[in-house]
């Protein structure tokens, strides 16, 4: 993926591991799109002399992810919420992750990209899961 002209979509770019990603990739010269929820806070975790091009969007929102996916090859999928403090919560997240997968799924098919790229930690495939576990399964 060292060709410049190669276009690249990171989800997830504010979490440890997409932090990373972005400078791997950017160090190799790939033109990295981060989709964030908020500019303005992303902006203060660039590293110093990194400039990747960032587009506001929400991964609930379909309706913000159609132009954030415009020209894209690659996009790699690095969200997954860590649930909410009461089981109520923690449910709403666990929907709330499998839709948002889902209208990433559908962005990007539509807006033909060629290759989809999710990471995350998906525990081992046991029927005794947690459901955390779980979640991180069926959004892969």
């Amino acid at each position: 993926m060292n060709d410049v002209s190669h276009k690249v979509l990171l989800t997830g770019a504010n979490g440890f591991i997409g932090g990373r990603l972005l400078r791997g990739l950017a160090s190799r010269g790939v033109r990295v799109r981060c989709l964030v929820r908020s500019a303005k806070r992303f902006q203060s975790k660039v590293p110093c002399g990194m400039e990747p091009h960032v587009m506001e969007g929400d991964l609930l929102q379909p309706e913000t992810l159609w132009r954030a996916m415009d020209g894209i090859d690659t996009a790699y999928y690095l969200v997954h919420s860590m649930g909410g403090r009461s089981v109520f919560q923690y449910k709403a997240y666990l929907q709330d992750d499998l839709q948002a997968a889902r209208n990433f799924t559908k962005a990007a098919e539509e807006s033909g990209v060629r290759r989809i790229i999710y990471l995350g930690g998906l525990g081992e495939m046991a029927d005794n899961l947690s459901e955390h576990l779980r979640s991180r399964q069926m959004v892969a």
